[in-house]
C-alpha cells in the first residue's frame, strides 16, 4: 500500500483543511508497510491484549478486547498473524462480523513502555487450523492475512503498569474458573450444553 491509495477521500478532505496531506504521505511512505519485519513480530508476540475493529455487511461497528497470555497471537510468517477464539458469552459480535465482513482491523499497545501498532487485514475463521492443538481451550483460530501494518505514535498512550494478568486466561496446566455471570439463574439456564457451567453451584440473585 502506498501513500497515493492510502487515503480516501474523507481522510483526504481533512488533511487539506488542516495542511497534513505532506506529513500524512511521508508517514505512510516510512512507517506502513505490507510484512510484519522483526520487529512487529517481537512486539505482537510479546503482548498479552489487543483491540479487534470489525464491521458487519453494512458496516455497522463493533469493538472488543481480546485477552490471554504473552503469545497467544502468533505471527506465522511475514504476511500473516493467527490468535485464537476463547470461550466468551456467546454472541460471536466480532466473529460473526468477519464471516459477513471479513476485513478486520487489530491495535497492539504497551502500556508500559508506550508504544503501538496497527494491523489491518483480511480474516478467515476455522475450526480446524492445526494452531489449535497448541492452543488451550480455543474454540476456533483466527487467521488474518495482512494488507497494512503501521507504526503509530504512542504520545497518548498513558504510561500504566499490569497488576495481574486474568484468572480466567486458558493455560494447559488448569481449568479455568467459571465466570460469576454463568452461575447466576438469569442465564445460567439458556448455556449452551457443553458448557462447564451448567452444573456448577447456582449464585444468588
Amino acid at each position: 500500500m502506498t501513500s497515493s491509495n492510502a487515503y480516501h477521500e474523507g481522510n483526504r478532505l481533512l488533511q487539506d483543511r488542516f495542511d497534513t496531506r505532506r506529513i500524512a504521505d511521508r508517514l505512510e511512505e516510512r512507517n506502513s508497510r505490507d510484512v510484519f519485519n522483526d520487529a512487529d513480530r517481537a512486539f505482537i508476540t510479546s503482548r498479552d491484549m489487543f483491540f479487534l475493529a470489525t464491521a458487519d455487511e453494512h458496516g455497522v461497528p463493533q469493538c472488543s478486547y481480546k485477552g490471554g497470555d504473552p503469545g497467544f497471537v502468533t505471527v506465522v510468517d511475514e504476511t500473516t498473524l493467527a490468535f485464537p477464539d476463547y470461550n466468551g458469552n456467546g454472541t460471536f459480535l466480532s466473529l460473526g462480523n468477519v464471516l459477513r465482513n471479513a476485513h478486520v482491523g487489530l491495535l497492539f499497545i504497551d502500556f508500559t513502555k508506550p508504544n503501538r501498532l496497527r494491523v489491518n487485514g483480511i480474516a478467515s475463521i476455522t475450526d480446524a487450523d492445526p494452531l489449535l492443538e497448541s492452543s488451550p481451550d480455543a474454540q476456533l483460530i483466527v487467521r488474518v492475512q495482512v494488507q497494512q501494518v503501521r507504526s503509530n505514535c504512542p504520545r497518548y498512550v498513558h504510561t500504566m503498569e499490569p497488576v495481574e494478568r486474568s484468572p480466567y486466561v486458558p493455560r494447559p496446566d488448569r481449568d479455568a474458573p467459571i465466570p460469576d455471570w454463568k452461575r447466576r439463574a438469569a442465564y445460567n439456564d439458556a448455556l449452551p450444553l457443553h458448557d462447564p457451567a451448567l452444573g456448577a453451584e447456582l449464585l444468588p440473585e
